[in-house]
């Protein structure tokens, strides 16, 4: 059962052209290949990223947030209740107007009382400041370092230039040391994303934080073992461009720096709809479904690789949304906050009924949490 499996899932015209099979890839005459067992190295990889990422949070973020004084909200603490404390674990943080009545029965409180519990509650699940602050500059340095790794690896390569130059020779593509260390780095990184994610801060569009991930590994392993690995760099090159700025406004935003943070917000705002609307889908998804078709002729892997770039730029869209909207408040209103947060709500008992204020403590600006990935 398991070699029929095996055989089927490395079935040569899966992955290959016509007339190319697995043996046409060894190393040989000075030519090296990129091989499946190399992507067992993606795991120490992730866990070493973590590591390195624990250390740089405690060691050089938590010092700079606090030379930058950047402190969490003192929050109110819920006071203990079974019954709320059950019904906010197995059925829902913000109930109905029904269940609020409900469950004033049970604990013979009054609406408000309850109304304001469940707040308070809320806001101790969400993520303080100073979280927010360490992630988005660990975020900001890693893209940057990626992205100063990406150009090392591209700068001169022809096919940077003229995307034809990627597919020729295709499938005898000798892999290069610096392709090997990208990728490596790459997509240790995005599993580490995933390996985070419970831990991480969460945002409303956690779901598609995670359909994201786990198209990009998959990309970039179906990548790897198919030999794509010249569009496989100008992929990564491209999205990791516009992600620098992005946590970069977070972090000026956190600190307060808000006019820095919005005009760095607007310089990325045109970066992601260049490279993600402009570039991704013109250049290289077109690099990708016109140009392979000149010299072979489509296979299974061809059309898997297109449909998980198609995939990406899905996602691309439906964060284009999200900032053009941070945009539009950015330059003709007052921003506070993005339309992916789940801000702080006041949690005073005082409030009125129905009078539920956000209290937008990462500051107002642009940036908050739109990814663009």
């Amino acid at each position: 059962m398991l070699q029929t499996v095996s055989e089927w899932l490395w079935w040569e015209r899966l992955w290959l052209p016509a007339n190319v099979s697995w043996s046409d890839l060894r190393d040989n005459e000075g030519r090296v290949y990129a091989k499946a067992s190399q992507l067992y190295a993606v795991l120490p990889c992730s866990l070493c990223l973590l590591l390195v990422r624990y250390l740089f949070e405690r060691y050089l973020a938590t010092p700079l947030a606090n030379v930058w004084g950047i402190k969490d909200r003192v929050r109110c603490t819920a006071e203990p209740n079974p019954a709320l404390e059950n019904y906010f674990c197995s059925q829902a943080r913000l109930p109905s107007q029904a269940d609020v009545r409900s469950l004033c029965k049970k604990t013979s409180w009054p609406e408000r009382r309850v109304q304001v519990w469940f707040r308070r509650r809320r806001n101790q699940e969400r993520p303080g400041l100073r979280k927010r602050f360490c992630e988005a500059s660990w975020r900001c340095v890693f893209y940057f370092f990626a992205f100063v790794c990406g150009v090392l690896a591209l700068y001169d390569k022809p096919w940077l230039y003229n995307l034809k130059e990627v597919w020729a020779g295709f499938p005898k593509q000798s892999m290069l040391p610096s392709q090997y260390w990208y990728y490596l780095l790459e997509m240790g990184f995005y599993l580490s994303l995933l390996l985070s994610l419970t831990f991480d801060v969460k945002r409303k569009d956690f779901k598609e934080q995670v359909i994201h991930h786990i198209a990009t590994l998959t990309l970039l392993s179906f990548s790897w073992i198919s030999n794509y690995i010249r569009i496989g760099t100008l992929v990564m090159a491209v999205h990791d461009s516009a992600d620098i700025l992005l946590e970069g406004a977070k972090v000026l935003n956190y600190a307060k720096w808000h006019q820095t943070a919005n005009a760095m917000f607007v310089v990325f705002t045109v970066l992601f709809m260049l490279t993600r609307l402009v570039i991704f889908p013109f250049w290289l998804i077109h690099c990708t479904w016109v140009y392979p078709l000149e010299t072979f002729a489509p296979f299974f892997g061809y059309y898997f690789f297109n449909v998980m770039l198609v995939v990406l730029q899905i996602l691309h869209f439906y964060w284009a949304v999200l900032i053009s909207r941070m945009f539009y408040k950015c330059i003709f209103s007052k921003l506070e906050g993005d339309d992916r947060s789940d801000e702080e709500e006041d949690d005073s008992d005082s409030l009125g009924e129905g009078n539920h204020k956000l209290s937008h403590i990462n500051g107002s600006g642009a940036r908050g949490r739109a990814n663009g990935h």
